[in-house]
C-alpha cells in the first residue's frame, strides 16, 4: 500500500469493499467523487487480512446485505457510480442532477421512440415542444413513481418551492405526508 500511495503527490482515500461497511447510497457516491484519489481494496474469499485494514485503510463500504466471492465487481460499482458524477463525464453537466436518487426519489418514466409501441403511446405532453410542461409532467410521474414502487425513499425527497406549488395542486403534497414526506430533509 505505501508504493501504491507514494506514486501521487496527494495520497488517495483507502476504501476496502466489505460487508460490514457504510451502507453506499448515492450520497456516498457523491461525497467521494469530490476526492482527488481512491484507492479500493478488494477481498476474496475470506476477505482481508486484519492487520493490514487496521493499517491501512480509511473506511469500509457495503454495496449491499449480500455476499459476493470478491470486492472486484463492488469496486466496479463504485467506479461507475462515482466517475459519472466528476465534471466532463457525462454529455450535459446536469444530467446526474436528475438522475434516480439524486433528489431522493426515483426518476419519472422513460420513453423513447417509437411513439407508439405495441398499441401504446408515449405521452402526448412530451412531444409538445413545451419544457415547462413537460418538466411539470416529470415531477409528478417521479412522485407518483416513487409512491407507487418505493415508498421507502418517500421521506429523503426534495423539492423546490415552485415544485411543491405544483404538488399541492395535483394533491400529491397530501400524499407524501400520508407515505412519511414531513419537509425538506437535512443535507
Amino acid at each position: 500500500m505505501q508504493a501504491v500511495q507514494e506514486m501521487a503527490p496527494q495520497p488517495g482515500r483507502v476504501i476496502l469493499l466489505s460487508p460490514q461497511g457504510r451502507p453506499y447510497t448515492q450520497s456516498v457516491a457523491q461525497e467521494l467523487a469530490g476526492f482527488a484519489r481512491l484507492l479500493l481494496v478488494c477481498g476474496r474469499y475470506e476477505g482481508v487480512d486484519e492487520r493490514f485494514a487496521a493499517r491501512y485503510v480509511d473506511e469500509e463500504i457495503s454495496i449491499g446485505d449480500y455476499i459476493l466471492t470478491g470486492g472486484e465487481l463492488a469496486a466496479m460499482v463504485l467506479i461507475d457510480s462515482i466517475t459519472r458524477l466528476r465534471p466532463g463525464v457525462l454529455g450535459c453537466a446536469d444530467s446526474a442532477d436528475y438522475d434516480t436518487f439524486s433528489r431522493g426519489g426515483l426518476k419519472y418514466p422513460q420513453y423513447t421512440r417509437p411513439r407508439l409501441f405495441e398499441g401504446v403511446a408515449a405521452p402526448e405532453v412530451l412531444f409538445s415542444g413545451d419544457h415547462g410542461a413537460v418538466a411539470q409532467w416529470r415531477l409528478i410521474a417521479a412522485v407518483e413513481r416513487t409512491l407507487a414502487k418505493r415508498p421507502d425513499l418517500v421521506a429523503r425527497m426534495r423539492f423546490s418551492p415552485s415544485e411543491l406549488k405544483i404538488l399541492q395542486r395535483q394533491g400529491l403534497l397530501a400524499k407524501l405526508r400520508e407515505s412519511g414526506w414531513k419537509s425538506q430533509p437535512e443535507n
